[in-house]
């Protein structure tokens, strides 16, 4: 549905002169690309790992929040150029014609977010898609608004006008998901995981005596993963790897955890002495 009202949008475009709904049109043609993009990922993400990728295809769908998140970049900057030459010669445009086409991509729009809703909040990848969709739908109120202004008052300087507003709100949105996938690549420490917190509850378990080479990760979104080396006093080290790994899963929700533990030498000779 939303392909087809892309090519309704573009060639209303073409009719009424309008590069807002033209920057809406081509705004409609990357959710189409996202959402398909986000399925496959979501599909590939699936597969089992094997022996040369032992995290299985999870980074599957943060390349695709990536790719998303650029592509929504490089729209804003495309809608820039073309407003600065509206700007300095704007064209007639056929308001009333502009606010019905653009009031049924806000319809599609809608639908499409109210579909994408429930997984926003879980993953970067369909994340991804709805702020493709989302920033789609303001663009098409934006479309609607300067197809008023036009109509009413004749201000052809507001399509162009629309346009640089949709591409602020593009680049506003997609911020965000390119940081965190960047963040997610660089293997940077999750946003929600306070590391200084975290050690300091690590080392509330009876029998650690120090921690190192500590380091926190995401696979994907909400899969976390955790390595360190933990030094301990003498004893059952069974008993501390068994009471970190429940620390870690129910106050951290890190489930994948590698934790290397130590005896501390100077506590055991000294013990002998």
């Amino acid at each position: 549905m939303a392909a087809i009202y892309m090519v309704a949008e573009f060639v209303g475009g073409l009719l009424t002169n309008s590069l807002a709904l033209m920057a809406d049109a081509g705004h409609m043609l990357s959710d189409v690309a996202a959402l398909a993009l986000s399925l496959f990922a979501m599909w590939i993400a699936q597969r089992p790992p094997t022996p040369k990728r032992s995290y299985g295809y999870y980074r599957t769908e943060i390349l695709a929040a990536l790719m998303n998140g650029a592509t929504l970049v490089a729209i804003s900057i495309y809608i820039f150029i073309e407003a600065y030459q509206r700007f300095r010669s704007p064209p007639p445009i056929q308001g009333g014609v502009l606010m019905a086409i653009a009031g049924g991509g806000l319809f599609i729009n809608l639908l499409g977010l109210w579909i994408l809703n429930a997984g926003r909040n879980e993953s970067l990848n369909v994340r991804g898609a709805w702020l493709h969709v989302a920033t789609d739908a303001l663009g098409s109120v934006g479309a609607i608004i300067g197809g008023l202004l036009i109509a009413a008052f004749g201000w052809n300087w507001a399509d162009p006008a629309v346009s640089v507003l949709i591409g602020v709100l593009v680049i506003y949105s997609s911020w965000h998901l390119l940081r965190e996938t960047v963040g997610v690549l660089m293997e940077g420490a999750p946003g929600h995981i306070d590391i200084d917190a975290l050690s300091a509850a690590m080392f509330e378990i009876q029998g650690v005596t120090s921690i190192h080479d500590l380091h926190v990760w995401s696979i994907t979104s909400g899969m976390v993963a955790l390595s360190a080396h933990v030094t301990t006093h003498p004893g059952d080290n069974n008993v501390v790897l068994r009471e970190l790994q429940e620390l870690l899963r129910k106050r951290f929700a890190i489930h994948h955890a590698t934790l290397q533990l130590e005896q501390d030498a100077f506590v055991e000779l000294r013990s002998h002495s």
